[in-house]
């Protein structure tokens, strides 16, 4: 009973930023004082540092950085994306949780996250998430889209790290085409769609998104390219504020894509933030490369490059890799 209030508790001694007594605590919940004894122990002893003064009642003074189903549903401002959460210290993968909980009937917008995966997936193979250090999420949703347009909710998802990360933590983050989350000019995140469909609909979809937040160091592989929010901010950071912003902006762009049917409604968001826009790539194409200035994108999301010659391809994400001329941006 108590851990339904968790959260709630959570959420009224941030936002007050201030004392709240006890007697308010049991008159908001309708439970004896004992009972909110009992939850400002639960949460000091998950690291909550809580102080208790007679006759002025509890102040929150310091947090610890979670990403548990109290933590994140106590700092979460949306209708329905990320208010189902389901939380574990490990999981195989994020996404295959995820879809097992789809497989249950889980609500839309079900959200599943980890301290670490052992089985994490990324576009390339598994993706990495030392413990207590990133984010590993994934949202599940019924989307009532044509299976040939679910690609596009990568990019969605892209644009949503991007504006979350500014709005949580004011820093000027840019998205690398199509869905590449960057900061200073490096790999911020990794997002992977997956889906169950049929013909011409889709069961659901479930967008996993793994984002680099306290990690201080990279396997060499990929150390050249990719970077955290605490390297580039240069302390750390909190993952659930984090967290609860991307959800708060992904439910807002989801909506307008849906609305539209494509990415129409968010290509000027998207087009502000793209690191390439008016600048030189190399577009590696296999059967061809070829240099161009990266215009925006399509309303279908296909990267604008005009040629040398004056030209100007439309370049599919899943057939060509594109970076800038002088490094990976």
């Amino acid at each position: 009973m108590l851990e339904n209030k968790r959260a709630e508790t959570l959420r009224l001694l941030r936002e007050s930023g201030k004392n709240v007594s006890g007697q308010e605590l049991c008159e908001h919940f309708g439970i004896s004082r004992t009972a909110v004894w009992k939850m400002m122990n639960q949460l000091k002893e998950e690291g909550y540092e809580i102080e208790a003064v007679q006759n002025k009642g509890y102040r929150l003074l310091n947090e610890p950085d979670l990403v548990t189903k109290d933590e994140l549903e106590s700092r979460t401002h949306t209708k329905y994306v990320g208010q189902t959460v389901y939380y574990s210290r490990e999981v195989d993968s994020t996404n295959t949780w995820a879809k097992r909980l789809a497989e249950e009937g889980a609500p839309n917008g079900t959200l599943t996250t980890a301290e670490t995966q052992t089985a994490g997936k990324g576009r390339r193979g598994v993706w990495k998430s030392p413990e207590g250090t990133s984010v590993s999420m994934s949202i599940l949703l019924y989307p009532d889209l044509e299976p040939a347009k679910a690609p596009m909710l990568t990019i969605v998802m892209g644009l949503a790290v991007v504006q979350g990360v500014q709005r949580a933590l004011g820093v000027d983050t840019k998205i690398k085409w199509p869905n590449d989350a960057v900061l200073n000019g490096k790999k911020l995140c990794g997002i992977l769609t997956e889906m169950s469909a049929q013909i011409d609909y889709i069961n659901y979809v479930v967008i996993g998104t793994g984002i680099n937040v306290n990690q201080m160091e990279f396997p060499e592989e990929i150390a050249e390219i990719a970077t955290s929010l605490a390297i580039e901010m240069g302390h750390p950071v909190n993952r659930a504020k984090v967290v609860a912003a991307v959800l708060e902006a992904f439910e807002e762009d989801y909506e307008k894509f849906l609305e539209a049917g494509d990415l129409s409604g968010l290509k000027e968001a998207y087009e502000a933030v793209l690191a390439n826009k008016d600048q030189p790539v190399l577009v590696l194409d296999p059967k061809e490369p070829f240099e161009g200035v990266a215009l925006g994108i399509t309303p279908t999301g296909e990267l604008r490059v005009q040629k040398e010659d004056g030209t100007i391809a439309e370049v599919h994400s899943g057939e060509v890799s594109v970076r800038g001329l002088y490094g990976y941006v």
